[in-house]
């Protein structure tokens, strides 16, 4: 499918491939039931290990409990929109990760999973190599999702936090290297209504963090450059918003977002002295609140934006970047009230690898 629509979009999960770790050994849900994620961006590499539970009343929601999880900022893209390959630094820095993730599933004793590289590797002329020697070196088979596949799995993952009585939600994924947009209709009266959602429209932006804050500055942005940046992405945007113009809205209508800027956003608006994912994940956040926090950050220097405990060193030169696609896709889509999502891919992943195993029968 082109990014034109959603056809084809839903039940493709059971059909997709989903590896296991040996692929010679059937899956025995009785015996361990351990199932791992892993999500290798162009900025982040994380893994998420957990096992399939549900909500002990009549038609109780699927989920699952987290045993393990890992994060690290590899930057595997620095520098990739310069010369369109994955730098011998990057790749070190990488697979050193990827070996932290290795040995956490196998001391999880994980039965199943899925690892996926997504914006990098799809871009770089380099990927498949890098693909071939991350097998080599660690043994681990990564999997290179296409921008459809990409966007699915954030809905799926996400869709648990739409408000169901909205008649449409626009999900967004602000990415390292790609920022994908979902046009969402939450399926009222499905068995699992809080975790399942119709895809009306998606697309993918060539934009992420890092290739915009190598391109425009991402240490000292100016208010030229922040305006710049902003309406880049409206100015891509636009066919998406033709799209789904015709779509019904209602007063419910909001934005889900997921990804590190907006959960740094909501880290900052709340003054967390530490970040606190269960603080985070499923906030509520008003326009102005959005509005009063990025005039924040945008006023902090460098140094400040690293100081804080919410954005940190390795982050200081990418988020405002994240908040001027934030900000073009609020002009494209305003909304009262953004949600905030602490979860996406690695989730995502996580639900279908259970269903399709029937974890949850």
């Amino acid at each position: 499918m082109s990014a034109t629509g959603a056809e084809g979009f839903a039940g493709r999960a059971a059909a997709a491939r989903l590896p296991r770790l040996d692929a010679s050994a059937p899956f025995d849900r009785g015996a361990k039931g351990v199932y791992a994620a892993l999500d290798l961006g162009t900025n982040n590499c994380r893994l998420l290990v957990a096992k399939p539970t549900r909500d002990p009343t009549p038609g109780g929601a699927e989920s699952f409990r987290i045993i393990d999880a890992f994060s690290r900022i590899v930057r595997l893209g620095e520098g990739l929109g310069q010369n369109g390959l994955l730098s011998e630094a990057a790749i070190a820095r990488t697979i050193d990760a990827l070996l932290v993730c290795r040995d956490k599933m196998a001391a999880r004793d994980v039965s199943r999973a899925r690892l996926i590289a997504t914006e990098a590797c799809r871009a770089a002329e380099n990927g498949e190599e890098f693909v071939v020697r991350v097998r080599e070196e660690t043994g681990l088979e990564l999997e290179i999702i296409g921008r459809e596949t990409e966007a699915r799995l954030a809905a799926t993952g996400c869709a648990a936090l739409a408000d169901s009585r909205a008649k449409s939600v626009l999900l967004f994924d602000i990415g390292g290297g790609s920022s994908e947009i979902v046009w969402l209709s939450p399926k009222h009266g499905a068995r699992n209504e809080q975790l399942d959602a119709q895809v009306r429209h998606w697309t993918s932006l060539h934009l992420g963090v890092v290739t915009l804050a190598e391109r425009f500055g991402g240490a000292e942005v100016s208010f030229h450059q922040f305006t710049a940046m902003t309406e880049l992405v409206v100015s891509e945007l636009q066919q998406f918003l033709a799209r789904s113009a015709k779509e019904e809205r209602c007063n419910r209508f909001h934005l889900l977002g997921t990804s590190g800027t907006v959960t740094t956003l909501a880290g900052v608006h709340l003054n967390l002295a530490r970040y606190d994912r269960r603080r985070v994940d499923g906030l509520w956040m008003s326009h102005a609140e959005i509005d009063a926090v990025m005039m924040k950050l945008r006023a902090m220097t460098f140094a400040e934006r690293a100081r804080n405990a919410c954005i940190g060193p390795d982050r200081a030169d990418l988020v405002l970047a994240g908040c001027a696609i934030l900000e073009g896709i609020r002009r494209c889509f305003p909304s009262e009230r953004v949600r905030i999502a602490d979860r996406g891919l690695r989730e995502g992943m996580l639900l279908e690898l259970m269903r399709a195993d029937k974890s949850f029968a």
